[in-house]
């Protein structure tokens, strides 16, 4: 299949490159319901970078074309690009005030495939007919955990309401499950997979509880299901950081399990070179693994965490790279203990920005912004800033990498990462005939970042107009207001 898709790649790039228009999907003498007008067109599956018309109708792209197209309403997009709406692998902020954040980013479609949610169905039902772009999320490893030993319906973990418990700190995650226990865990997730779940979220550091036998056996039940895994590793503190990616490594190649790794930048530090060499060697061996960065140097998660569990005595100087979120306070010995005892986001600093750069620049790291939620509180920039920042200061300002590269990152790579469990997914990343009407359009010269630490939910600039199913959700760099376009990815689903 993959070689199909290539070869059938191939041939749309030779007839791209040779100014030959795509056939309209417009019947004889019908008008589309938009044409976007004197645009760069950037589609990265085919290669396509050009000045086209692109014509929209019923949610659709219904032309590419060099010539005129009639269409009710027109856009002159001249001095923009027209790229494929950005696909955002992991982002945790499925909310309606992360989404604003999120499309003025670019991104048409934001997914939770790192911790994801349990149960599934009733989360996707909470947000039809209220989503601003299109969401979806894996099956929650860590929250039919706690389902499996409390009862308790997590739903989304992540989007906790200060004062709330937390799924990160509850007694389940630190349990030990016996086979029969495993075997009835594996039973609820295949029923989130029924659900509409896009694969199996592992936040393994964040369950310390879970033998390396248990998350073996349900890499067993991903590849049966034929669904992703999609993993944040083992803690560095159990094996390491190159045996925490040995472990699911090998669990790919044990159980034929499609294996995607949650950003390697955070995970893998200063031996990002060696990592990404075992990625693709292992790629390389027959393994379907892929993996993403966002483009900052600091992380961020919960204080109360299982990440933290080994902080009791760490130096000045660690406690020191502890900031508060949305503050300028960096912790201290002192002031740890009471903090984590309250709970809440923290942001972590201390990753080189030289191999920062490179790992952005690798073209088989796909980008993705790992963005906290922002309904409660502002935590971490890379939910406002995260594909901006790539487009004006990597490509733009640093030359690191060229903007077909980096869109190609963020659109047509996690589009193809999702689409073999969820079909619809083979309409998104794409400016291609018969794909949806998902379009992000920015101006290439002023396109940037402006969320920081200090003021995380500070909006992107450039990204002028937005689109979803053929719906702008952004116009003239602002959030359009009462509409409701995004749809649920779900599994399956053609």
């Amino acid at each position: 299949m993959n070689r199909i898709m290539r070869s059938c790649a191939a041939l749309l790039l030779l007839v791209g490159c040779g100014g030959a228009e795509e056939p309209s999907a417009l019947g004889s003498g019908a008008t589309a319901d938009l044409v976007v007008l004197n645009g760069r067109v950037m589609d990265p599956e085919t290669g396509l970078d050009a000045v086209r018309s692109v014509a929209i109708a019923d949610g659709r792209i219904v032309a590419v074309s060099e010539g005129s197209v009639e269409g009710r309403d027109t856009l002159d997009a001249s001095g923009l690009v027209v790229a494929p709406g950005f696909v955002d692998l992991h982002a945790h902020g499925q909310d309606s005030v992360s989404a604003r954040l999120q499309a003025r980013d670019g991104v048409t479609t934001a997914l939770e495939m790192e911790i994801g949610v349990y149960p599934v169905a009733e989360w996707i039902a909470s947000r039809e007919g209220r989503a601003l772009i299109n969401y979806g999320a894996t099956v929650s490893h860590p929250s039919a955990r706690v389902k499996l030993l409390t009862g308790q319906d997590v739903g989304h973990a992540t989007t906790t309401a200060p004062g709330e418990s937390s799924a990160f700190s509850s007694d389940a995650i630190y349990a030990n499950l016996a086979d029969d226990q495993v075997l009835e865990l594996n039973g609820l997730i295949a029923q989130g997979l029924e659900e509409g779940g896009l694969g199996i979220g592992f936040g393994i550091t964040y369950t310390p509880g879970a033998s390396r036998t248990e998350i073996y056996r349900t890499f067993q039940l991903a590849a049966a299901q034929g669904a992703p895994a999609y993993v944040h590793l083992r803690g560095a503190n159990s094996g390491g950081t190159l045996g925490a990616f040995q472990e699911v490594i090998a669990n790919s190649l044990a159980t034929g399990a499609a294996l995607h790794i949650v950003h390697m930048n955070s995970t893998s530090g200063e031996l990002a070179r060696t990592v990404l060499e075992m990625i693709r060697g292992a790629r390389a061996g027959g393994i379907d693994i892929t993996t993403e960065s966002y483009p900052y140097t600091a992380s961020s998660t919960r204080i109360e965490s299982a990440i933290f569990d080994t902080w009791d005595d760490r130096t000045d100087e660690e406690y020191q790279t502890l900031q508060r979120s949305g503050s300028t306070e960096r912790l201290t010995r002192e002031t740890f203990p009471s903090y984590r005892a309250a709970g809440g986001w923290v942001v972590m600093h201390g990753r080189d920005e030289e191999t920062n750069e490179w790992i952005i620049a690798q073209p088989d790291v796909m980008i993705a912004s790992d963005g906290i939620p922002f309904l409660y509180e502002a935590v971490h920039p890379r939910g406002a800033g995260t594909f901006a920042r790539v487009l004006g200061h990597y490509v733009r300002d640093r030359g690191a990498l060229t903007l077909m590269e980096a869109l190609a990152k963020m659109t047509i790579q996690p589009a193809q990462r999702v689409e073999g469990f969820a079909p619809m997914m083979a309409r998104k990343g794409r400016v291609q005939v018969g794909a949806d009407a998902d379009l992000t359009l920015f101006d290439p010269a002023t396109i940037i970042d402006r969320a920081t630490y200090a003021d995380p939910s500070a909006p992107s600039e450039g990204i002028r107009y937005v689109f979803v199913g053929g719906t702008g959700v952004v116009r003239d760099g602002e959030v359009v207001e009462g509409i409701y376009p995004g749809r649920a990815i779900r599994s399956g689903t053609p």
